[in-house]
């Protein structure tokens, strides 16, 4: 699988880890009334699709980013590639 890197191009796939659904970057606000609920939920419950999904991916043999890749996970089609500190200023979070 061939991850095209929004900085240095398409990367065979073994330089990245993956590590697990995008929606990470949007942690609960541990000064909410449900904190604890939330980081519950936002620690232990994961989604598991059959289809298109956003993930977060570490270039971990490379420049060490994080990238918000969106895969289909039944054939490995990449659509879009982001660098996750981007989606996370987007949604208003600091990275």
């Amino acid at each position: 699988m061939i991850i095209d890197h929004p900085l240095l191009g398409p990367r065979d796939s073994s330089e990245f880890t993956y590590m697990g659904d995008a929606a990470l970057i949007d942690r609960p606000d541990p000064e909410a009334e449900d904190a604890a609920q939330a980081f519950y939920e936002y620690a232990y419950l994961r989604d598991n699709p059959a289809g298109w999904h956003r993930e977060l991916w570490f270039h971990e043999a490379g420049d060490r980013s994080w990238l918000v890749v969106t895969r289909n996970t039944l054939t490995h089609e990449i659509s879009n590639v982001e660098l996750a500190r981007d989606v996370a200023r987007s949604r208003g979070r600091s990275a």
